[in-house]
C-alpha cells in the first residue's frame, strides 16, 4: 500500500457537471465552492458543453506546473472522473472529488463524504493525498479508455446502460429495477478470459508471465480496481485500488431465477457466495464474449473483445 503524503492546495481547476444525480449537481457546487472561498483557495472553474473540451481545458490548466493548480476538482459523479481520467492520469496532478453522482463508487472507496460538499471541499482543502492504480481498457479500432472504479460485461453493462437512461427511480433502486428489466432478454453467454500475470502457484503478482485461459458460460464478468460499482454493489469484494492487479468476478451460467435471488444481497452491498460466481486475480486480462456490452466506472465502453490492465500508481488523489 502506497503512504498518504500531504500537498499544499492554493488553487485549483473545478469541473463540474450539473446534471449529475440528477441535477443536484448545481447546489453540490454551490456549497463546495464556497467552502473554498472560505479556505482562501482560488478557483479556476471550467464549463463547456462537450466533454472533450472540459478534458482540453484541463490539460491545457495543469501543462505548466509552474502555473498550473494545485489540484484538479470534480463535482460530479464516477462519470466525470471517468471522463478526467484522459486529461489527469500519469500526470501526479492530484484529484479532488466533491461528489454529486448517482452511485459516487471512488468517492466512497477513498473515503470522501458522499453527502456533504464542504466536509468534501475540506478534504480537497487539507491536501492529503494517496496514490492508487487505474485500469486501461483497449480495443481494436477504439481509443483506449481509462477507469478507476470498475469495468462491466454482459448483463450488468446492459442493466448500467439502461440504467444511465432512467430518471426514476433515484438513487441505487434505479440499478435494481433496470436489472429486472433487463432479466428477461438475452443472458448466458460463452466467455473466453485470457488471464496475464497469474503465477504458477495460483496466486498473482504484477510482473508475473504465465496466463489462464478461462471459457465458459457466463451472466457477466466485472474486472474491479475497486471493490463497488453502481453505488455500493460489492461485485469484486477483495480489490485493491493499489495493489498493481486487477480483481474478477465472473458469474456463471445461473438461472434468471437464481439472479433474482442474488440481486437483492448485491444490491445491498453483501459478499457473494455461491458455487457459480467466482473470482480471480490478474494484471491483465483479455475478455471476447459475442456482441456483450461494456460498460467502465458506469460509462459505455464499446463491446467486447477487450483487454483491460491495471496501471500502478496511474493516479493521485485527495484522501481524508
Amino acid at each position: 500500500m502506497i503512504e498518504d503524503a500531504r500537498r499544499t492546495i492554493r488553487a485549483v481547476t473545478v469541473v463540474t457537471n450539473p446534471h449529475s444525480g440528477l441535477g443536484k449537481g448545481d447546489d453540490v457546487a454551490t456549497a463546495a465552492l464556497a467552502r473554498f472561498a472560505e479556505r482562501g483557495i482560488t478557483i479556476t472553474e471550467v464549463r463547456t458543453a462537450t466533454a472533450a473540451e472540459s478534458v482540453q481545458r484541463v490539460r491545457d490548466s495543469i501543462a505548466d506546473p509552474a502555473t498550473g493548480p494545485d489540484a484538479v476538482v470534480c463535482i460530479g459523479g464516477d462519470g466525470l472522473i471517468s471522463v478526467m481520467l484522459a486529461a489527469l492520469a500519469e500526470t501526479g496532478v492530484p484529484l479532488g472529488l466533491i461528489p454529486a453522482g448517482t452511485g459516487n463508487d471512488l468517492a466512497r472507496e477513498i473515503g470522501v463524504p458522499t453527502e456533504d460538499p464542504a466536509g468534501a471541499a475540506d478534504v480537497v482543502a487539507d491536501g492529503n493525498i494517496r496514490t492508487i492504480d487505474l485500469g486501461r481498457i483497449e480495443a481494436d479500432g477504439a481509443a483506449p479508455m481509462w477507469f478507476a472504479t470498475v469495468t462491466g460485461t454482459g448483463f450488468d453493462a446492459r442493466v448500467t446502460l439502461r440504467a444511465n437512461e432512467m430518471r426514476w427511480p433515484k438513487g441505487r433502486l434505479r440499478y435494481t429495477v433496470a436489472a429486472l428489466a433487463e432479466i428477461s432478454g438475452r443472458f448466458t453467454v460463452p466467455y473466453r478470459v485470457e488471464l496475464t500475470g497469474v503465477s504458477a502457484d495460483g496466486l498473482t503478482k504484477p510482473g508475473a508471465t504465465e496466463d489462464t485461459v478461462i471459457e465458459t458460460n457466463a451472466v457477466m464478468v466485472a474486472v474491479g480496481n475497486t471493490r463497488t460499482y453502481g453505488g455500493g454493489m460489492l461485485i469484486c469484494p477483495d480489490a485493491v485500488m493499489d495493489d498493481g492487479l486487477l480483481d474478477l468476478t465472473v458469474v456463471g451460467a445461473l438461472s434468471r431465477v437464481e439472479m433474482l435471488r442474488l440481486l437483492p444481497a448485491l444490491s445491498a452491498g453483501k459478499r457473494q457466495d455461491h458455487p457459480d460466481v467466482k473470482q480471480y486475480r490478474a494484471a491483465q486480462v483479455t475478455l471476447t464474449a459475442a456482441g456483450a456490452p461494456a460498460t467502465a466506472d458506469g460509462e459505455p465502453a464499446g463491446t467486447l473483445p477487450i483487454t483491460i490492465r491495471a496501471v500502478p500508481r496511474a493516479l493521485t488523489v485527495l484522501v481524508p
